[in-house]
């Protein structure tokens, strides 16, 4: 990617990112006062007037008025709907019981849903868009960080299963997306702290530059300032548009994107998706782990694995297992989570390693050994039992 160092103050009020796929291309706009412009932008696209908004508990109290309000200005019949706030909402029953609740409704092929919150909203209302009356229109209003430049755009759906994160699922892409960073104002530090992993992690699979940005004005970013956020979302956007175009089924580069993800998904499934751990904050520690491997296996200098490490700490983000949440952290229980693992091929564990600073690359050959004994040092300073 390897691209220019982002301006810190962009002068415009809204950006455009464009998602190229042909016939389902579709525009992110990113900016603040979306929220409030809903209606009119997705009436400019939308052959029906019909919408079902699904949010969480959350969500719904602080921007849902406004969003249905906005539909309701500019000609849609619509109604909502809530789930129960958190990771643990993301699963089958929680999607049944959406289907039904939104099929009573007397919905039509014309009618959008949209999705009003985080991640495990946009997954779920993606998932049922794609699969409602065969494939329902879908519009994104992300309202985290972490969905604004991951989740949100690229049209991964799905739920967790008990075998892992992420394993049932479609690509379904969204009609629009509307990242309103107006909304990120409202998120507690820690929310906006594990979108920034996310963020981080473009500058690290291969935009050096952008990651140097990053470690300049990261402080004040997860502070909130809105200029920096509005900057870091447009940025991480076309990094993921760009990726996405080239490869939207993850066949190829696309799986860059899950840098840190392999050991993230395996802390998350082991902590229990209680809230303990977050997404974002598992991943943060999972590119920890990505780097030290790497360097462990002479890929990347030990160096550039302490500087990511050191980042992370300096912001506020795991870059240690003594910050993860207290429990019974098993060498054995996450290699065979990561055995289950969406991108597992052949019975080899995927990861996204690194030779450097914005030098990822796709490995299938790390030696066993190698991922054991990196686990047992990074879980035995804690002085728990880190293998049987």
């Amino acid at each position: 990617m390897n691209t220019a160092d982002p301006d810190p103050r962009p002068t415009q009020d809204r950006e455009t990112v464009r998602v190229e796929l042909g016939a389902r291309s579709y525009d992110v706009l990113v900016g603040a006062g979306l929220v409030e412009q809903a209606g009119r932008l997705m009436a400019s696209l939308l052959r029906g007037r019909s919408a079902v908004v699904v949010s969480d508990g959350v969500v719904a109290g602080l921007y849902l008025d406004a969003t249905l309000r906005s539909l309701r200005e500019a000609g849609f019949a619509c109604s909502a709907l809530t789930v129960e706030v958190g990771e643990r909402s993301k699963d089958l029953e929680t999607l049944g019981g959406m289907l039904e609740d939104i099929l009573g409704r007397g919905i039509e092929r014309t009618t959008a849903l949209v999705a009003l919150g985080g991640g495990v909203v946009g997954d779920l209302t993606g998932f049922a868009a794609s699969i409602l009356l065969r494939g329902v229109p879908f519009v994104q209003i992300p309202t985290t960080l972490l969905a604004q430049v991951d989740s949100g755009v690229g049209g991964k759906t799905g739920v967790n299963s008990a075998h892992g994160k992420n394993l049932i699922g479609t690509f379904y892409q969204p009609r629009l997306v509307l990242a309103d960073v107006a909304t990120l104002g409202s998120l507690p530090l820690r929310e906006r702290l594990a979108g920034y992993a996310e963020v981080v992690k473009y500058g690290l699979i291969d935009d050096p530059e952008f990651f140097a940005w990053l470690e300049r004005n990261g402080a004040a970013l997860v502070d909130g300032d809105r200029d920096l956020l509005r900057t870091a979302v447009a940025h991480s956007c076309r990094a993921k548009a760009r990726i996405v175009a080239a490869d939207e089924r993850e066949s190829g580069s696309r799986a860059l994107l899950n840098l840190g993800h392999t050991f993230a998904h395996a802390l998350e499934a082991e902590a229990g998706y209680d809230g303990s751990l977050l997404h974002g904050e598992a991943v943060a520690y999972g590119i920890v782990l990505a780097y030290r491997l790497s360097a462990a296996l002479g890929l990347c200098s030990a160096d550039d694995a302490a500087r990511v490490a050191a980042h992370f700490r300096e912001v506020g983000l795991p870059s240690e297992a003594n910050a993860l949440p207290p429990i019974h952290w098993n060498t054995s229980a996450l290699i065979e989570r990561m055995k289950h693992d969406k991108k597992v091929q052949d019975g080899r564990i995927t990861f996204v390693l690194t030779r450097g600073v914005g030098q990822a690359f796709l490995s299938q050959d790390v030696p066993h050994e190698a991922l054991r004994t990196l686990l047992d040092r990074a879980f035995g300073e804690r002085g728990l039992s880190a293998s049987r």
